[in-house]
């Protein structure tokens, strides 16, 4: 029964991983990436409700007399 030569596998598996390695660095040089991303200023907008347009007061119940 022959034997498994395994005498290529590190010259194959480091050349693939350099190439990998090459292609991954290639790949995300090539992105457009902003350097420094400015905020973006939200406007809050009020909205106007039917309960603001005149004053309101919440009145409690009469607390009972203790006995």
């Amino acid at each position: 029964m022959p034997q498994l030569d395994t005498s290529t596998w590190f010259v194959t598996m480091f050349s693939s991983i350099t190439t990998l390695f090459i292609l991954f660095q290639l790949k995300f040089s090539s992105q457009n990436l902003p350097q420094m991303p400015a905020t973006k200023i939200m406007k809050s907008t009020k909205t106007k409700t039917p309960w603001e347009q005149k004053w309101t007061k919440t009145y409690l119940p009469l607390s009972l007399p203790q006995q």
